[in-house]
């Protein structure tokens, strides 16, 4: 990580869980010095501690980032503790879920540079997407975000904040949806005669394999799933129950992922 800003003025992490932990390895793996980095959490794990960053200490006059990642049910005392690093410049990044950008602008001011971001919990191991906006202040920031945010994985822009309430359905919380499909997956082989631990080994590597050959292919999906499925054969048997209109794959995943965003803009619309 080479952004000039940050190595100069250094990075403030507000909240370092296992999202946020997962950043700073990311972070501090990919070049940033430790001593550049202020965290700020009640309880930092041994591990952080470890990691020679500045841990709940005086924070530099103007760090060039402010990266917030609480909890949102934690957003209201935690905001104030970082009120006094508002200048204009200090860009603030949110990973934080359900929480717009208007609320950090009611508390920081609409000229201040705020970014949003959507990770996902496979960030922990390098592996995540992160979905990014911002507010008109923190235009100029967005490649600042990236560059932060592709430390734990692959990151897309959005074209504007109201996508991120599906972003949330598809991927925020689409890990959970797959580990779901590989518990049943596994399930489904106990019960045709297979010992629980080697379904659940078939299962993990199927789905792992499977995406991983989805992500380097140069087909499609669905030019993939044809490709695996032989006329009559055990594939296209089992896919006629997943593909069915009314209770397969096309029913249930629309559903899901809808219910999921619905839940997401209660949230943003301050909902418990």
């Amino acid at each position: 990580m080479q952004e000039k800003r940050i190595m100069k003025q250094g990075l403030v992490l507000l909240g370092c869980g296992k999202m946020g932990s997962a950043m700073l390895a990311g972070w501090l793996e990919h070049g940033l010095p430790a001593e550049k980095v202020w965290v700020l959490d009640p309880q930092p794990s041994e591990w952080v501690l470890s990691t020679g960053v500045h841990v709940n200490v005086s924070l530099p006059d103007m760090p060039a980032v402010v990266l917030v990642a609480v909890k949102p049910q934690m957003m209201g005392e935690a905001l104030p503790e970082i009120k006094a690093l508002v200048n204009g410049q200090t860009v603030f990044v949110s990973v934080a879920a359900g929480t717009p950008i208007s609320a950090f602008e009611r508390q920081f001011g609409a000229d201040t540079p705020i970014v949003r971001a959507m990770p996902n919990t496979p960030a922990s191991i390098g592996k995540g997407i992160t979905a990014i906006c911002s507010n008109v202040a923190g235009r100029r920031a967005l490649g600042e975000a990236e560059a932060l945010m592709s430390a734990v994985g692959d990151v897309v822009l959005l074209d504007s904040e109201q996508q991120m309430d599906a972003v949330t359905g598809v991927s925020g919380s689409g890990p959970a949806y797959v580990f779901h499909l590989i518990e049943t997956l596994a399930s489904a082989g106990v019960a045709q005669g297979l010992p629980a631990k080697l379904a659940m080994q078939l299962a993990k590597a199927t789905v792992a394999g499977a995406g991983m050959l989805a992500i380097q292919s140069k087909e499609g999906p669905a030019k993939l799933r044809v490709n695996v499925t032989s006329p009559k054969g055990t594939t296209e048997a089992a896919l006629e129950v997943l593909m069915d209109a009314k209770c397969g794959f096309p029913a249930l995943l629309p559903k899901a992922v809808a219910a999921a965003t619905a839940r997401s803009k209660e949230l943003a619309n301050g909902s418990n």
